[in-house]
This record gives structure tokens, C-alpha cells and sequence, in this order.
């Protein structure tokens, strides 16, 4: 049997806290994406996997489609009050202390990290709603996600959205379904298009 002196043992309890640590770390994404409902007040409400059928807001078509691998910058907003409590386009509970966001075309739900490319800041979201439907914003975040992102006061900022691939493949799995997330998409499945087109 070998016996380690005092030094060495602290050494590796430090070695170990440091894996476990790292351990952790590198889990923090993957357990995001295991989190499968959202929480107000106690009510608990996993909702669905959705992509949907094409629609129109003002004028505009949007086409929702599967897009693992989703990469956009652009002007990001944030909801909260007037929706909070409210079912999400994908049936969760919306919950504005959360760290959720909506997106006009996703799948839903899906992971993504949100860069504020202002401040550097970055946070990862639950996409589990439709928007935002104004001007060429990209994302509609929750009011907890605008404020880690330094945003919630000036309203908007312009940001980075990547899909997280991995974690977002694995969340849709514990839905059923199967997925293979393919190569880019290679539009953002918004057609322009007046109202009174046809």
C-alpha cells in the first residue's frame, strides 16, 4: 500500500477539484439542454417539439424549418411583463426570469448562445417562442437573458445567435425525435412578401 505525505495528498484533492470542476463546466451546456420545462410559479409545463407550417405577420411570411447549425447577427429585443405566465408558441410556460428567448423561424425548443457583440457579454437560451416580429430584429430574448446581456434598459443591442448543435440535437431527442442535423440551411426562412400578394 502506498501512503502519500501531506503535500502530495493535498496536491492531487487539488488535482481532483480542479477535473471536477472542469468536469462541471464542460456539463453546464448539456445540462441547460436537458432542462426540459419551464417554471412559474411552481407550475411545471414541458411542451412540445414544434417546427410548424408557414405564416404571416404583417405582410411578412415566415417559414419555420430545422436549422441545427443557425448563425445570425442582427438586432436582438427583449419581452417580458405583457407575456409573462403566458403559453409560448410551443405550449412551455413564459416565464421572464428565465433564460429563454423567441425565434421566428427555430425549431422549437432549441439551445443558443447570444453574444451582445457591444460588451462581450454572452448568455445561452431556451428558444421556446415566436418572434420577434418588428423590423429585422433576430431574437427576442427574456428580461432575466437582456439583463445578463447588459441590454435591458437601452431596449435592444446587436448580438451573435448560434444554434448549439449538440445540445440542441439532444433536447430534441428527448422529445422522439430523431435527428440529423445536416449540413447549413442555406436561407433564414423569412420570405418578404406584401399581404396582398399572390
Amino acid at each position: 500500500m502506498i501512503r502519500l505525505g501531506t503535500a502530495a495528498s493535498g496536491g492531487l484533492a487539488s488535482v481532483f477539484a480542479g477535473l471536477s470542476l472542469l468536469l462541471l463546466a464542460a456539463c453546464a451546456e448539456t445540462q441547460l439542454a436537458a432542462h426540459l420545462a419551464s417554471s412559474t410559479d411552481g407550475e411545471e409545463v414541458r411542451g412540445r417539439y414544434k417546427v410548424g407550417q408557414p405564416y404571416e405577420i404583417n405582410g411578412i411570411w415566415y417559414v419555420p424549418q430545422e436549422d441545427f447549425h443557425y448563425e445570425a447577427v442582427g438586432i436582438a429585443s427583449w419581452y417580458g411583463p405583457g407575456f409573462h405566465g403566458r403559453r409560448t408558441a410551443n405550449g412551455e410556460i413564459y416565464d421572464q426570469n428565465a433564460l429563454t428567448a423567441a425565434h421566428t423561424t427555430l425549431q422549437l425548443p432549441t439551445i443558443a448562445r447570444v453574444t451582445n457583440l457591444e460588451n462581450g457579454r454572452s448568455v445561452v437560451v431556451r428558444i421556446n417562442d415566436r418572434g420577434p416580429f418588428i423590423g429585422n430584429r433576430v431574437i427576442d430574448v427574456s428580461r432575466q437573458s437582456a439583463e445578463l446581456l447588459g441590454f435591458r434598459i437601452a431596449g435592444t443591442a446587436r448580438v451573435r445567435v448560434q444554434v448549439l448543435t449538440d445540445e440542441s440535437v439532444q433536447l430534441a431527442e428527448t422529445y422522439g425525435r430523431q435527428v440529423e442535423p445536416g449540413p447549413r440551411a442555406s436561407t433564414g426562412g423569412i420570405v418578404a412578401a406584401s399581404a396582398g400578394a399572390g
